[in-house]
């Protein structure tokens, strides 16, 4: 649903007053979610909700996507937003069939942005020893991440201590940010 509204919203400057009917579609679905958040509802609340405010909504938004398609060109963006949009509006729209379906997959895009930046980022590691050294940071502070950890402090502390724990023969994989404690 992020990509079609962004659609949308690149269209603004060609075609102001379609592009801000869009978008008061998508923001009004929108606010139904942010309420479900904030009112921290049952998955059961959130499809009733849905029900109620929602599908309506997506049903009034196909309809004028139907009678705006052809007032616009199909080669401007608000053609292309219009076109893209209405084509998967069918997935799109899924969302409402359960309370435990999210509207969109930003929160897993979020997830994984760095991973992508990283991998465009590794080209410029020069050889093949410098991006192994790149990519075991990378694992550390995604380990600490997935344990809760703090990264900075992990590793200020874990630091500190592996020169005594290879000294004292003590087993280093209680420093793994999973097992450590301060």
């Amino acid at each position: 649903m992020a990509h079609a509204r962004r659609k949308f919203t690149e269209a603004m400057d060609e075609n102001e007053t379609l592009a801000t009917q869009a978008l008061t579609f998508f923001m009004n679905l929108y606010k139904v979610e942010k309420q479900a958040r904030e009112g921290e509802w049952s998955y059961d609340e959130i499809l009733i909700k849905r029900k109620e405010v929602s599908y309506p909504l997506l049903q009034t938004f196909e309809k004028w996507m139907e009678d705006n398609y052809d007032n616009v060109l199909e080669s401007s963006r608000m053609g292309k937003a219009i076109k893209y949009t209405y084509s998967l509006l069918p997935r799109l729209s899924r969302y409402v069939l359960d309370g435990r379906y999210q509207i969109d997959n930003n929160q897993c895009e979020n997830v994984i942005r760095p991973l992508a930046i990283g991998r465009k980022n590794y080209l410029f590691c020069k050889n093949d020893d410098s991006a192994m050294r790149a990519a075991i940071i990378y694992s550390l502070i995604g380990s600490c991440k997935a344990a809760g950890v703090d990264a900075g402090d992990w590793l200020v502390d874990v630091l500190d201590k592996l020169p005594h724990y290879q000294q004292q023969g003590l087993d280093v994989a209680d420093l793994l940010s999973n097992r450590w404690s301060r």
